[in-house]
Order: C-alpha cells, then structure tokens, then sequence
C-alpha cells in the first residue's frame, strides 16, 4: 500500500518521470525530507533505474513498435532507410536499448526526431548519433541543448551536452519525411509541456507518437521553467484528438505504452475540468493552500493520481498558469 506523503512547494522536487522500479523502491510517495534524505536527487535516482531496468517491446504495425523502459517510450521504425527512432530515452540502458531494437531487425539505427528536450526523452542522443543517427527536433529543443538548462521542480541544472547530442537538423512548424515506405509527419504543438513539443503521425500506419502532451493514466507533468503552461496543454490534447480517429494507435509520452483516442478524450476532459475547477477557485480569491485544501481534482485522483504526480503537486502546476 502506498501512503502518500504530503507533495513540496511548486519550486521543489517531483518525480515525474521516475519508473515503478525506483517509485516502489522509495517506499511510495516521499515528503520532501524523505526525498533529499533518500536520493542525490531525481535525475540521478531516474538514471540509477535505468542501467538495471528492463526494456519491453510492443510490435505495432507497418514496422513501427515502442519500446518501454528507459524514461519515455520510444518509436521505433525499422526498414530499409534505417531504424528511425522517436526520443531516446537515458544513455544507461543503452545495452538493453539496442538489444530490444535488434530484434526488431538487423537495420542500423539512422535517424532520431527528438519529441522534446527533456532529459529522459533526449539523454541518449549521443549514444544514438554515435551509432549513426542524425538528430532532428524543433528549433526550441536545439535551443535548450545547445545551453545549460535548470528545471525547477526538479531542482536541477543540467549542463549543456556535447555537440554531437545537439540535433544538427531543425524546424520550426511542421516537417514532413519520407523513411522507409512510411510518411512521418512532425507538428509543433507550440507551448504545451514545455515550449519545443513535436507530434510525430507514421501516416500509412496510422499511428501517433504524442511525447509528452500525453500521459497515460498519469497526472501530467508541466515544465514551466522552460515554457510549458495548462493552456497549452488542452490546446495539445485537442490537437491529439482531432487527429485521431477509432482506429489510430497513440504512443504517449508516458504511461501505457499503447493507447487509442478514447483514452485521449479522456486525458483531455479531464484536463479542461481540474482546469475549470481551479481556475474558479482562484478567481474566487482562493489562495494556493485553500484551493488544494477544496480538492479540484477528486472526481479523477482514483484513475489518474495513484502513480507519480499527486494530486496535490497537480493542483499546484495548474494554479499557477490558471
């Protein structure tokens, strides 16, 4: 049984993108003195995870799969043109990475598109170019690479990455490519998650990678120390949506690996709901302390707040852009 200790201050600790393994390790949800006391901090404990962690494949169709394991899921595209992958997830379980992906095929690994600049979405980019792939992403990903960056939530500052982890190809709204009988479409949500979110749509195979505008049963996490807001979340969510239809398979960024449109109506209601609710709290002259005290987000805590961002961290990270 996990017994949920009371979440820091909106400039504190989070876990949100720690893995079951290191969250159960941690005895469940951690009070910030437990936290400091039990970890150097989140990013470490998150890579510590994922030199041991087990990678999972799920094989979709028309040569896409996801692999499931090392910070957020990955696409995978295999084919003639090279293995294209979609994020790169933490250079620790670079082994077990290449492993899973060799036995999707023999092709060598020849393009990576960044979702975003995140570090368990783009840690292993270098790893990735070293083994042959250029690196793709938004110009605002390029961006936040080419520097130091510090999100506050995590308490962190990462420094910049060599060169070779920078992507050498950018864009700045929409791209399209043409890899191995398959047509990637790239969108810019704008602003959502953080201010350099891309979707990636495999056309033909109708499937749609959301990186993290995008999670799976799990409250979201927003950065705002680089550009992310709940506005532009739902906005990110309704274009998640109406690209979509019944038969669309949804890769999130977190969460269940393989996911559908219902499942994204569902994220986006409930979004545009704990938005409304605490919005009208704070409007009403409700101070932060008073709106997590009036719980905004009871009616969903027992489908999306059980794992990672609480509800109470949740409340905060939508008060503050309400």
């Amino acid at each position: 049984m996990l017994i949920q200790q009371p979440i820091l201050s909106r400039r504190g600790f989070c876990l949100c993108c720690i893995g079951a393994p290191v969250f159960a390790a941690c005895g469940g949800w951690l009070s910030p003195r437990q936290a400091y006391g039990e970890a150097r901090n989140i990013v470490d404990l998150i890579r510590d995870d994922a030199a041991t962690a087990p990678i999972k494949v799920h094989t979709l169709r028309r040569d896409v799969s996801v692999l499931e394991g090392s910070g957020g899921n990955i696409g995978v595209l295999t084919g003639a043109d090279g293995k294209v992958f979609i994020d790169a997830g933490i250079t620790a379980s670079r082994p077990r990475i290449l492993e899973a992906a060799n036995s999707l095929s023999r092709d060598p690994i020849k393009h990576l598109i960044n979702t975003h600049w995140h570090f368990d979405h783009a840690d292993g980019n270098g790893w990735l170019n070293a083994e042959g792939a250029g690196i793709l992403a938004h110009e605002n990903t390029h961006k936040h690479l080419l520097g130091a960056q510090r999100v506050e939530d995590w308490d962190f500052d990462f420094p910049a990455p060599p060169l070779a982890a920078v992507p050498s190809e950018i864009f700045s709204s929409d791209k399209t490519l043409s890899l191995n009988h398959s047509t990637l479409v790239l969108r810019y949500y704008g602003p959502a998650h953080t201010d350099c979110d891309i979707s990636v749509t495999a056309t033909e195979a109708d499937i749609l990678h959301c990186g993290d505008t995008f999670w799976n049963g799990i409250y979201p996490f927003i950065d705002y120390s680089t550009g992310g807001n709940i506005e532009g979340m739902i906005k990110a969510a309704e274009a998640n949506v109406s690209a979509t239809t019944d038969k669309t398979i949804v890769i999130p960024g977190h969460g269940r690996p393989v996911s559908n449109r219902t499942e994204l109506i569902a994220f986006r209601d409930m979004l545009v709901a704990i938005h409304e609710n605490v919005s009208n709290l704070k409007k009403g002259g409700r101070s932060l302390d008073e709106t997590i005290a009036a719980k905004p987000t009871a009616a969903f805590d027992a489908k999306w707040g059980q794992f990672v961002i609480t509800p109470e961290f949740f409340t905060r990270l939508v008060y503050e852009g309400a």
